[in-house]
């Protein structure tokens, strides 16, 4: 169970990441539209994507920089929901648990996924696609959050409803690769939380 902050903790403990990446993402994307050309932002876009073309030519950077730009500007909705998940992840587990979670999903799910792109030898179109955003990191700690709140109805119905989320994208006929992405990282995620539980248990 997620124990309540002192007063004086509380203050320290106002969340920083959060803000500060999701405002940055945000920033950085009108930035981009602004300022490059359609063919540049789209070369931008292509050099920080995880997808299979890069990371066979070792470029392991873009397991960063995939998670630092978006193709378009966030919906205000989308990004309000990023921010309060890892605002208040940050807040109850601390600016590192928060961070190395998003970082454990994100990375995590872009090598799974790319392992399976090699494993069907996926076609040159998806071998290059653009694969860049925040998705893979909010699924994540979404799940540890959701695991990690207290036993009961609610932690019940919240992991339910996630993982509902995530199956259904691949339960279409043609389910792309990031929706299988989306449900690694969740269980990834998960998994992390369940470990956290485990250990504020003890």
């Amino acid at each position: 169970m997620i124990s309540e902050p002192s007063q004086t903790s509380s203050r320290s403990r106002l969340p920083r990441f959060a803000p500060a990446y999701v405002g940055g993402v945000q920033l950085g994307a009108y930035a981009a539209r602004r300022l490059l050309t359609p063919a540049r932002r789209v070369r931008l876009l292509r050099r920080c994507s995880t997808n299979a073309d890069n990371l066979d030519a070792g470029r392991w950077d873009t397991l960063a920089t995939s998670a630092a730009v978006v193709e378009h500007p966030m919906d205000l909705g989308y990004a309000l929901l990023l921010l309060a998940v890892l605002g208040y992840t940050e807040y109850a587990h601390g600016a590192w648990w928060a961070a190395g979670t998003f970082a454990w999903g994100h990375v995590g799910a872009s090598l799974l996924v790319y392992g399976g792109l090699r494993a069907v030898h996926a076609r040159s179109s998806t071998r290059s696609a653009i694969d860049v955003g925040t998705s893979y990191g909010f699924n994540a700690v979404a799940g540890a959050l959701a695991v990690t709140l207290p036993a009961g109805r609610l932690r019940t119905g919240a992991c339910s409803a996630l993982l509902a989320l995530g199956i259904r994208p691949l339960a279409r006929n043609r389910p792309g690769f990031t929706d299988a992405g989306h449900l690694l990282a969740l269980l990834l995620g998960m998994g992390l939380g369940a470990a956290r539980g485990r250990t504020l248990a003890r």
